[in-house]
């Protein structure tokens, strides 16, 4: 595996508590709109600590080939968010909501979901669709027992099932509808697979992908499908005893080639990061992969990572604190003081795990 040619600036193993991780968030912080062109949304650059203080630029996301250079390698996950929220009614009249997480079965046919009141159900029993009458089967909870099984009904194959009856789920801190559910897919998509987007990809525009080619910047894609844990947060007082949930990956055996090769490595999002650190850290290009990233993490691939500003007290918060140590708090801090969008339709960061410290 590459082995980087920087100082690894990995921040040592000490006792954690949930609260390291914690920050003030206020509500209106929170996009529930994104920005348009995708390409204009900001983009704070992490400078590292200068005088024992986060030191930032403020741009925006068409600026970033400033910021690459030529043989670098930019990873994006091109997963497709399935339309997996499904509004369902019992034969009694309740209605049911179903999020769908994974396929249980090769046909698709069977899904793990979270699904509200899935403490309600009886095994067994049948959920309709009301608009097209289709129907879906509640076959209880899992022996993982945070999500449940259900059953999809259906003649022609699951996708065109849940295109007819499925909604594009967004976070529940996203209280406004998209005006197209495009806008929560990454343009260079591909594979249906996912309940939720890898949400740094959301602004990227073809224009912009040319650009960095241009610039002889190498573009690799891999696979993560964004499973349960995009929904749980961390509910344990260490956070290092937090169970991760496992996710299906795959990396192509010429794109480790490439990340070897590569200048830099630069990943667009947590899940492009979590997808080569596991093949890298594994050493299996694809499969399923519970890698909880938190500090002293052993880095081998990745150089610098593109991603949104998080929520309090959620895995991802950890991966950033070990990729650049606790001056995550003052880049918060001082994205809040000058007025960043955070969460999925935010703005995003480019932060530097090399960058020096004075």
């Amino acid at each position: 595996m590459r082995r980087s040619k920087f100082q690894d600036y990995s921040p040592r193993i000490r006792q954690v508590e949930l609260s390291d991780f914690d920050y003030d968030l206020p509500q209106d912080r929170i996009a529930q709109v994104p920005v348009e062109p995708r390409d204009h949304a900001r983009l704070l650059v992490d400078q590292g600590r200068q005088k024992g203080h986060a030191s930032i630029a403020h741009r925006q996301v068409f600026n970033l080939p400033e910021y690459l250079q030529a043989g670098d390698l930019l990873v994006v996950n091109d997963t497709r968010v399935i339309p997996g929220r499904l509004r369902l009614n019992r034969s009694s009249g309740g209605s049911v909501e179903v999020l769908l997480l994974d396929p249980l079965t090769p046909d698709s046919r069977r899904w793990s979901a979270l699904v509200k009141p899935g403490g309600k159900l009886k095994d067994g029993e049948i959920l309709r669709h009301l608009e097209t009458s289709s129907e879906c089967i509640f076959r209880g909870r899992l022996e993982s027992g945070d999500s449940f099984e259900i059953e999809l009904c259906f003649a022609d194959d699951a996708l065109t099932f849940l295109d007819r009856i499925g909604e594009i789920p967004l976070p529940p801190y996203i209280t406004t509808a998209l005006p197209q559910t495009d806008r929560y897919q990454t343009v260079y998509s591909r594979r249906p697979a996912s309940a939720a987007a890898p949400t740094a990809g959301l602004h990227f525009t073809p224009e912009l992908l040319q650009k960095i080619r241009d610039m002889k910047v190498d573009i690799a894609r891999v696979e993560l499908v964004v499973g349960l844990d995009t929904f749980q947060p961390i509910q344990t007082d260490n956070p290092l005893d937090h169970k991760m949930h496992t996710e299906f990956y795959a990396v192509d055996d010429e794109v480790m080639t490439r990340v070897q090769s590569a200048q830099r490595v630069v990943a667009v999002g947590t899940t492009a990061v979590r997808a080569l650190e596991s093949a890298a850290s594994r050493d299996e290009l694809s499969g399923r992969t519970n890698l909880f990233i938190h500090r002293g993490f052993n880095w081998q691939c990745v150089d610098l990572m593109m991603t949104n500003f998080h929520l309090p007290k959620t895995t991802l918060l950890l991966m950033i604190d070990a990729f650049i140590g606790d001056r995550w708090r003052d880049i918060y801090a001082q994205a809040l003081e000058n007025g960043y969008r955070f969460l999925s339709l935010g703005d995003t960061m480019l932060l530097n795990r090399h960058a020096e410290e004075s």
